[in-house]
């Protein structure tokens, strides 16, 4: 039979995501008791409405939680320049650890938690959902299977809404400002994007170069606009512009340019995928996903995550692959600040 384990989770009232993880380990089997440290107590309520008995306790200090509790796992979703240590004592309590992005505004507090992971053998996990999609997933198979040939060049964008940068409420954030999160939207957003570019092609990235600026012009510490042109290990190049444009939702794609075709991934669109090939039964037909779009976002991955834990099966997301995520943004970061190509 699947086992099934104590799960914690570890926030605080300006905390991400977090009623998206509790309707997640709601309903995620694996997981048969939850554990909350909230030093605010803001989401106590919310987690009892949600949780319903699968809630056993609330804590206001994660210390004592991870103490008493010792849970199997722990979800951290914290202000970034808050999260290393909390991750840190998670781990010495030999806990595998869920961490929403990006848990760190310097990627030298995050690397030392991925080498301390494996050499106790824990999973460390960054929330870059969007890798478990149904169509990503199947058009990375397309790739694998050499369905487009040789990758020649991959371009990039995803674009989110202006309008929250015009509130007050989001300048006070810690969204807002680089020195509590790390960067503006391209560590916030673009990172899931980098983190399926390598993810789909299954080639890392070598060397960036890139600029970031606020170009609405808002009261805030933290790019709306990133563009980086990417170097990946296999040879070929790519392109990326990550920004706050719209009024409104989101415009987004991946394409990938293939010696034998290309692919367009879509996410927000009805139809996420199309594809062309020019050899085999279907040369020179433009081809689209028929299967569902569903599940998808962070249930199904939080899900993954718990079951990998519990059952000692492969993780949605390494965490090598979490820090190289991290590690190619810092390096556009670094690109921008000193106008030269980067290596990541």
């Amino acid at each position: 039979m699947p086992k099934k384990i104590k799960v914690g989770l570890i926030t605080q009232s300006v905390g991400a995501h977090v009623g998206a993880y509790l309707s997640a380990l709601a309903a995620t089997d694996a997981c048969d008791e939850v554990v909350l440290a909230d030093p605010d107590a803001k989401w106590n309520g919310a987690a009892k409405s949600t949780l319903g008995p699968k809630l056993t306790r609330t804590y206001a200090d994660y210390r004592e939680m991870l103490s008493r509790e010792q849970p199997e796992m722990v979800l951290v979703t914290l202000e970034a320049r808050l999260a290393p240590p909390v991750i840190n004592a998670a781990l010495e309590a030999q806990c595998h650890v869920f961490a929403e992005k990006p848990s760190c505004v310097r990627v030298g507090d995050f690397e030392p938690l991925v080498i301390k992971a494996e050499g106790k053998h824990r999973n460390l996990m960054l929330a870059l959902a969007n890798r478990l999609n149904p169509e990503f997933v199947f058009a990375q198979k397309l790739i694998a299977d050499g369905r487009i040939g040789r990758i020649f060049g991959l371009d990039m964008h995803l674009i989110a809404d202006q309008t929250r940068l015009t509130r007050q409420s989001y300048h006070r954030t810690w969204f807002a400002d680089r020195k509590r999160a790390g960067g503006g939207h391209l560590i916030w957003l673009g990172i899931h994007w980098l983190d399926l570019a390598m993810q789909l092609t299954g080639s890392d990235i070598a060397t960036v170069s890139g600029m970031i600026h606020n170009v609405g012009g808002q009261p805030i510490n933290a790019e709306d606009s990133a563009v980086s042109t990417l170097k990946f290990e296999s040879g070929f190049l790519g392109t990326m512009t990550s920004g706050f444009y719209l009024d409104k939702s989101y415009h987004s794609g991946i394409k990938v340019w293939g010696s034998k075709g290309w692919l367009h991934l879509q996410q927000m669109l009805d139809k996420p995928l199309r594809w062309y090939e020019n050899e085999g039964a279907n040369a020179g037909k433009v081809q689209e996903f028929a299967g569902s779009k569903q599940p998808r976002g962070y249930t199904p991955f939080v899900q993954a995550a718990i079951e990998a834990c519990a059952n000692d099966t492969d993780a949605p997301i390494s965490a090598r692959d979490s820090l190289r995520a991290l590690k190619t943004v810092f390096a556009i970061y670094k690109s921008s600040e000193t106008g030269r190509a980067t290596n990541v």
